[in-house]
């Protein structure tokens, strides 16, 4: 039961105060943020390239409260791409991003958070990656996949997230599980109320399970987002069922969790994207880490302990 009280704390200013502070924060931290800043994540991308992997970047930063704040989240991601360019890294590496970091909760944000966003998608699409947009907590969603239809008129590869714990979530695969499509399926790290969200995990893994095969029945590029090795062996199951070869959907998996799981899947031929995440705002994103798994939390709270 940990987990919620974990994800509220993640709101709490007091407790990011507390945590930044924190003796061994910066060790845990660095397990799960590659940097902060895009110099030190490129050297990342790089080993993982060479290693047979793909990855996602993430520009971590959600708390958004001026228009000028979201213009330098826009900028972050195009300096990113800039450097991907250089390095011809583009085939290897997509972007993640949150529109709430574009501006979406602002005033006038749905169209903030859309024109933020088309400039990176185009210049993403220019040097040959595309952008995958994040789900958030249920409320931003309705804006979220408009802003993904609308998006793909113009950039068909652009991907999105859909989580398995929310009620809706099936229907949303069904409708988005079409020729073109590239939707990444996680079980969810947002605390939501049982009006929207299971709250048990099981009922979750069973969500999961039916929401994986209408993507992987479907027309569209699944994306397979869990560090469960039930859930990965069922997807690989699920995959031949279906038909589907090694390069017609891919596993996901985050940054600094299960390495040794992400170099196993690619010497067996499957796509695996590693989710990396790094910049200098990594409260909100660290707090959904370690309320995801206990071992994390005990890892954090023995850190301080002996740095104390």
């Amino acid at each position: 039961m940990l987990g919620p009280v974990i994800l509220a704390a993640s709101r709490s200013d007091r407790m990011r105060r507390f945590v930044s502070a924190a003796p061994g924060t910066k060790q845990v931290v660095a397990r799960f943020i590659a940097g902060e800043s895009v110099d030190q994540v490129v050297p990342v991308v790089q080993d993982a390239v060479a290693k047979g992997l793909e990855v996602t970047l993430d520009v971590v930063g959600e708390d958004i409260t001026t228009r000028e704040q979201a213009f330098a989240a826009r900028d972050a991601y195009l300096e990113l791409i800039e450097h991907l360019k250089v390095l011809d890294l583009g085939t290897k590496a997509e972007m993640s991003i949150k529109l709430s970091m574009f501006g979406q909760a602002l005033e006038g944000g749905h169209e903030l958070a859309l024109a933020n966003v088309r400039p990176v998608v185009e210049a993403a699409a220019a040097i040959g990656t595309t952008v995958t947009l994040d789900a958030e907590d249920h409320t931003t969603l309705d804006s979220m996949f408009a802003i993904h239809e609308e998006l793909r008129k113009d950039f068909p590869q652009t991907g999105c997230v859909i989580q398995a714990y929310l009620y809706r979530t099936e229907a949303d695969a069904r409708r988005l599980a079409a020729s073109g499509s590239r939707v990444r399926l996680v079980k969810g790290a947002y605390k939501e109320p049982a009006e929207v969200a299971y709250q048990d995990k099981a009922e979750t893994d069973k969500a999961y399970v039916r929401v994986l095969r209408v993507l992987m029945e479907g027309e569209g590029y699944p994306m397979i987002g869990s560090h469960d090795p039930r859930l990965i062996s069922i997807a690989q199951e699920l995959a031949r069922k279906a038909g589907r070869k090694l390069d017609e959907y891919e596993f996901q998996m985050l940054y600094g969790i299960r390495s040794e799981e992400h170099l196993r899947l690619a010497a067996e031929g499957h796509r695996m994207r590693v989710y990396t995440a790094y910049g200098t705002d990594w409260y909100g994103y660290f707090m959904r880490r370690l309320a995801e798994k206990p071992a994390n939390l005990l890892f954090f709270v023995r850190s301080i302990l002996t740095k104390g």
